[in-house]
């Protein structure tokens, strides 16, 4: 039987569809993303609605699951800032995960408790960085699965990150680029062309989750 009759992945918390656009290119053919806010850009099927409800209603309907619930109350980026605290969904989705017959992946920024590499629930998982993929990026992020997914090799930061959004890495673009394609540029690089600003700064590089999709599609 061929992997083509047995490709449906749900995409929760999709976004815009950095990691859809992975999975897609790993070889997923029907992509469904759900996300509580409109994604006009996102370029599979979309339903906006809350992605808990729609897991525990139609999830057993999908061979495989993937799931970026928000990561504002774990980043360091932001624990620092006054605020009146982010929703924390990622307990609750890995519950509702557990109990569904199918592969998943949750992904999480640093400093989440998603448990990488732990026995606990077969769980496996990965830490991935742009740079492992050739891409001039250290967006770090934890990825835990219920399947074993090789590293694809180490983290190399010698040469400068491009981010627009701190000093170093906007000089080094707009050494480059100059200051009016700078921010075409990093999109078309991480490879979220499509994307509009705001969507491409919440992403993560389609080129992570075509390396997890690659081994998952194999097993499905």
């Amino acid at each position: 039987m061929g992997v083509s009759m047995m490709t449906k992945l749900l995409d929760l918390f999709c976004g815009a569809g950095g990691a859809a656009v992975g999975y897609h290119r790993a070889g997923f053919d029907e992509i469904v993303g759900v996300d509580l806010n409109p994604q006009p850009r996102y370029p599979f099927e979309f339903v906006q609605g809350d992605a808990l409800e729609y897991l525990s209603e139609h999830g057993s309907e999908f061979d495989a699951i993937h799931a970026s619930p928000p990561c504002q109350d774990y980043s360091r980026a932001v624990r620092h800032l006054s605020s009146p605290g982010y929703p924390r969904l990622l307990e609750p989705t890995q519950e509702i995960l557990e109990t569904l017959d199918c592969s998943y992946v949750i992904e999480n920024v640093v400093g989440s408790p998603i448990p990488v590499q732990s026995t606990l629930f077969g769980q496996h998982g990965v830490y991935l960085c742009g740079t492992m993929f050739g891409l001039r990026i250290w967006r770090h992020r934890l990825f835990a699965t219920n399947f074993a997914v090789a590293l694809p090799g180490p983290c190399n930061h010698v040469e400068p990150a491009m981010n627009p959004y701190n000093t170093q890495g906007r000089q080094g673009l707009d050494d480059e680029r100059g200051d009016t394609e700078r921010e075409t540029y990093w999109r078309e690089h991480w490879g979220v062309g499509w994307m509009k600003r705001d969507e491409g700064r919440e992403a993560i590089p389609p080129a992570y989750t075509e390396h997890i999709g690659q081994t998952l599609i194999k097993i499905i």
